[in-house]
């Protein structure tokens, strides 16, 4: 297939949420058009390790798990070949898009974007900033605060420091939502009702990181709508809204019992002001934090029509049950052809930003 552009498919990763990253993935292989894109797994394992995955075995995997999983890779920048098989053999395609679907810390925080970005590698989604910023809930909030655009009060805590919960309490009231301030799929999120609780999330989300957040619970429908676009052309989906039996839309309610929350697309008996509300709100969410490529916006429709942003996912889930494909369907995008779409803007990025001067004169 020497004529076809080579998509570099990178999933797995270090993060909690590396059997997401590997149902995407799945998803994301089957829906490529193979006429138009040579596509070439990459999982990286959960020690790090950049592995070539042999397609036929990848289909089967739940896990990056070692050197037995694929092929070892090597990275060297300003090579004609950044990516290459690490005994220098000669025969790893030169890469031409990637396609990186690894979410959670050290995937979709900037750090993964920025090593794309040495390595001279167009890649879909957000760019270093907008992946850290989008990835950071504090950081998220005061950005988007700062723009004007409603979002739940907080409070921020830091595990070298000993927190005042009970002044907390005082302030924002129950319920509480504690989250880690960079995790992804609900990760060691807890809704709390009273004391004991909020001390047990506390060290529960300080097992995940050394930022927790502690937020005011919005009484209000859970929507989520898609952006899809660069900076200089980026549209939004209609609305879809998650409606959860009990408690709230975990990991176990996403992933393991998704019988306990519905994904309802189109979000039903919502008026057409609110609707539009919601679409121009994520929309100014999305240049506020310096998204790019694509980003679901999770929202709450408080009673009294006020938008709440809950938080951005610069690199949502690709899964059979996920909100952001199941968005762009309803709006008339198939699967094929987001993939395609998202692999066209990561590439007009690129050329747009490979026309900025790189020298002082």
């Amino acid at each position: 297939m020497p004529n076809l552009p080579t998509v570099a498919l990178l999933c797995g990763g270090i993060s909690p949420e590396h059997e997401v990253s590997m149902n995407s993935a799945r998803n994301i292989f089957r829906a490529i058009d193979k006429n138009k894109y040579r596509v070439v797994v990459i999982g990286v394992s959960r020690r790090g390790q950049w592995l070539h995955l042999a397609e036929n075995g990848f289909m089967e995997m739940v896990s990056v798990e070692g050197p037995e999983a694929g092929r070892p890779l090597a990275l060297s920048p300003g090579e004609d070949r950044v990516i290459r098989h690490a005994d220098g053999d000669g025969t790893f395609p030169k890469v031409d898009v990637v396609f990186p679907i690894i979410h959670g810390p050290f995937g979709e925080d900037g750090t993964l974007q920025g090593l794309l970005s040495i390595l001279g590698l167009p890649f879909v989604g957000p760019g270093t900033l907008g992946s850290a910023v989008g990835m950071d809930k504090d950081f998220t909030k005061r950005l988007l605060r700062d723009a004007g655009i409603p979002v739940a009060p907080w409070v921020t805590l830091r595990k070298h420091e000993a927190p005042d919960l009970d002044a907390i309490v005082r302030q924002l009231g129950f319920p509480l939502f504690v989250k880690p301030a960079n995790m992804g799929s609900s990760v060691g999120i807890s809704k709390v009702e009273n004391m004991a609780e909020l001390e047990a999330a506390t060290v529960l989300a300080f097992r995940f990181d050394t930022k927790v957040l502690v937020e005011k619970g919005i009484k209000g429908r859970e929507i989520e709508t898609a952006v899809l676009g660069n900076a200089e052309n980026a549209q939004v989906s209609g609305i879809g809204e998650i409606v959860v039996a009990q408690g709230f839309y975990d990991y176990e309610s996403k992933y393991i019992s998704p019988d306990a929350a519905q994904v309802i697309v189109p979000a039903e008996n919502i008026g057409p002001a609110d609707t539009e509300n919601i679409r121009r709100t994520a929309l100014m969410a999305y240049h506020a934090l310096g998204l790019e490529g694509l980003a679901r916006m999770d929202v709450f429709l408080a009673d009294d029509g006020t938008v709440y942003v809950n938080e951005p996912n610069t690199l949502p889930g690709f899964t059979n049950i996920s909100m952001y494909p199941k968005l762009w369907e309803a709006a008339g995008i198939g699967y094929s052809d987001l993939i395609d779409r998202l692999l066209q803007l990561a590439l007009e990025r690129h050329r747009r930003d490979e026309a900025l001067q790189r020298t002082r004169l």
